[in-house]
């Protein structure tokens, strides 16, 4: 059989360029097989700088990917440091009452200036820090907003509590991580489910679950509507009638020590946000309305930490409210 002759002149230049074509489409194909893979990984970057972010301020220009961040409440500590970020300053809980960072968070804020009180931050120590980036909320800091982003651009949400998981989404946008968020709050909530089923399955129907607070002031009872109470839900817990709301206006309801029959459920979650003589705990706890409560009856009144419940307002403090569940019914936490 004869050899085929060698393409010459315009055919061998159609003939090298379809190669060249083909030989890209190819790369391609696997450069964005190995884009995709890196996208889905923990730590894959989000977006590009310069951002323009349309915030409940108005819109926040960020120039660069912040570098030095100052966060100004709970939530925004437990936000930044899931991402990996370990913020220039920060404030500390305040109704924490031995003072400092939260604990479940120590391995995580070494170095980081205190800049608070949470109420009125430190701004001149803010602005001596030299930030790239301010997080916070209008309901905490609506005030000095001015003089934040005098410092720096500074990133509001509306409020805190709640709607956490909306907060993480602009925290993260801020910082370029979006994809990092999304992937640890899909573990979150798979972890969630997967231990509701387990208590469930324990159970042989799923319990009621109530959350009491005592401050120094009127007992709180903390709603479907609070950060705790998406926690719970997310677990799929039920509550009680007196927590059911999943209004944000209404995310705790006061109650006197006559009125703690409201805490009524299979299980009750207390926590403590001050020192204990300040607070209303021993008149409650010893009223013959929360005695007669079967849970307290039955030894299904469990004390939690006040600063993963409450104060944390995030990702990670929720991992440790959901060891406290897996705890109190007697279920092994899952893995994923």
């Amino acid at each position: 059989m004869a050899n085929r002759s060698a393409p010459r002149g315009p055919a061998r230049l159609l003939t090298a360029l379809l190669t060249v074509l083909l030989g890209a489409a190819a790369l391609t194909a696997c450069g964005g097989a190995a884009s995709e893979g890196e996208n889905e990984t923990e730590g894959a970057a989000s977006g590009a700088f310069p951002r323009t972010l349309d915030t409940v301020m108005g819109e926040v220009e960020i120039p660069a990917r912040p570098q030095r961040v100052v966060v100004l409440d709970t939530g925004e500590l437990d936000d930044v440091t899931m991402l990996g970020i370990t913020p220039v300053g920060a404030v500390s809980p305040h109704m924490k009452t031995e003072g400092g960072f939260p604990a479940y968070l120590k391995d995580k804020v070494d170095g980081v200036t205190d800049v608070g009180p949470l109420l009125e931050p430190d701004l001149e120590k803010i602005a001596g820090l030299k930030p790239d980036l301010i997080l916070s909320s209008k309901v905490r800091h609506e005030k000095v907003y001015d003089k934040l982003k005098a410092i720096a651009p500074t990133v509001f949400t509306e409020t805190t509590g709640g709607p956490w998981k909306a907060n993480l989404k602009v925290h993260a946008e801020a910082l370029g991580e979006e994809k990092r968020a999304a992937a640890a709050m899909k573990r979150y909530e798979q972890r969630a489910k997967h231990l509701g089923e387990a208590v469930e399955k324990k159970a042989g129907t799923m319990p009621s679950a109530s959350v009491v607070r005592f401050v120094a002031g009127p007992t709180r009872l903390y709603t479907k509507a609070s950060f705790s109470g998406v926690v719970l839900d997310d677990i799929g817990l039920a509550r009680p009638a007196s927590q059911s709301s999943t209004d944000p206006a209404e995310p705790m309801l006061d109650v006197s020590p006559e009125q703690i029959d409201k805490a009524d459920a299979d299980l009750v979650f207390v926590t403590v946000a001050d020192t204990p003589a300040k607070t209303r705990k021993k008149d409650v706890t010893t009223n013959p309305v929360w005695q007669d409560l079967p849970a307290v009856k039955n030894g299904k009144v469990f004390e939690v930490p006040d600063e993963t419940w409450m104060s944390g307002i995030g990702i990670q403090a929720a991992g440790h409210m959901l060891a406290d569940v897996a705890e109190a019914t007697g279920v092994e936490l899952p893995e994923k």
